[in-house]
């Protein structure tokens, strides 16, 4: 089982590929809150849901100070059909190899049809704009959790 960040440590840095091919860190957020939610797969049922949700909410979520990135092991080009078909207005980044998810405590054992597996378990992590962690949650469901987020922050 993969270590979950815990609240007032340091986040790990990160350097993914964005949907375009260019680099994100999350260095150059410093100075502001961030979302970093995790989701198994692009285009599938609950991470378009949820996704979605981000995007319906981004701008009351910016307004509050919050900006968002997702972060999933597709590769950048699978990210920005995602980007592309649902009009996603926030960054997606590739962690092919998982290891940003590993070092999030977002890989782990999950349960799938019954059976468990190995994979991305559907997280979120709020750092604050020093890049400490605030909030973690994580086994989520995809399905309101973006207003639950919400009224966990307070906005």
């Amino acid at each position: 089982m993969t270590q979950k960040l815990l609240a007032g440590t340091q986040a790990p840095d990160f350097a993914l590929l964005n949907a375009d091919g260019h680099k994100v860190s999350l260095s150059d957020y410093r100075g502001r809150n961030v979302i970093v939610y995790f989701y198994p797969a692009a285009a599938t049922p609950g991470c378009t849901t949820e996704a979605c949700d981000f995007r319906d909410n981004l701008a009351s979520l910016q307004s509050s100070g919050y900006e968002v990135l997702g972060i999933s092991p597709d590769a950048p080009e699978k990210l920005a059909a995602f980007t592309g078909d649902f009009a996603l207005t926030f960054p997606l980044l590739s962690d092919q190899d998982h290891a940003v998810a590993l070092a999030y405590g977002a890989w782990g054992e999950k349960l799938v049809n019954g059976e468990v597996v190995d994979g991305l378990v559907r997280s979120t992590v709020v750092l604050d704009a020093e890049g400490k962690v605030t909030l973690t949650q994580y086994q989520i469901q995809a399905q309101g959790h973006v207003a639950a987020l919400k009224a966990e922050l307070g906005l």
